[in-house]
């Protein structure tokens, strides 16, 4: 065990300092570092590392956890929860720890430095009324019953809409079939299943 595992393990107590898991315990840099140092690297677990490091696997349940770990004094920690809360944010609940969040200058910038929070501004995103982001070939629910112009029916509040398609210049709309009808439906009368 090198000295940073030692100090890393007597700073979190043994445990994950971003999900308290005890288990399978080492140190990562967090990026991007050139050489790690106590005040540069977090103790983590092998599943807060591995979906760190492999995006694609990532649990979003398993990252509840940030809503304590946030809170650290440890910059590393704040830096990570910050990232992973960005990566996250389509969910809707990322985001309102997001508002919460403070991080000084410092941190703040050591927190972007990997492009993580950054936004392509001309990139239309289609979110539904819970603040999941919408794709194409989804699923969602109607929220409320909708009359349907020109085709003399309501679409039903519950009625399943599969396979929507999303309109590519208008981020509160989108495209669906309802009663055999291909539709235009607002994004605020969905929800994502």
């Amino acid at each position: 065990m090198t000295k940073i595992d030692k100090e890393l393990l007597q700073r979190s107590n043994a445990s994950c300092e971003l999900c308290g898991n005890t288990e399978q315990l080492a140190a990562y840099a967090v990026p991007p570092v050139s050489t790690p140092t106590i005040d540069t690297s977090i103790w983590a677990c092998k599943v807060c590392t591995d979906q760190i490091t492999i995006p694609e696997t990532m649990d979003v349940n398993h990252w509840r956890c940030l809503n304590d770990s946030m809170w650290s004094p440890v910059p590393a920690v704040q830096v990570m929860a910050w990232r992973l809360l960005h990566r996250l944010k389509a969910e809707g609940w990322p985001q309102d720890l997001l508002d919460m969040m403070y991080l000084d200058e410092e941190t703040a910038s050591w927190a972007a430095a990997t492009g993580e929070g950054k936004e392509d501004e001309d990139t239309i995103r289609h979110i539904d009324s819970n603040g999941a982001t919408l794709q194409t070939g989804d699923s969602v629910v109607l929220i409320k019953d909708l009359n349907v112009k020109g085709a003399n029916f309501t679409a039903k509040r519950g009625t399943a809409v599969r396979n929507i398609s999303l309109v590519q210049d208008n981020a509160e709309q989108i495209e669906g079939r309802v009663n055999g009808q291909h539709i235009v439906i607002l994004t605020k009368f969905v929800k994502k299943t």
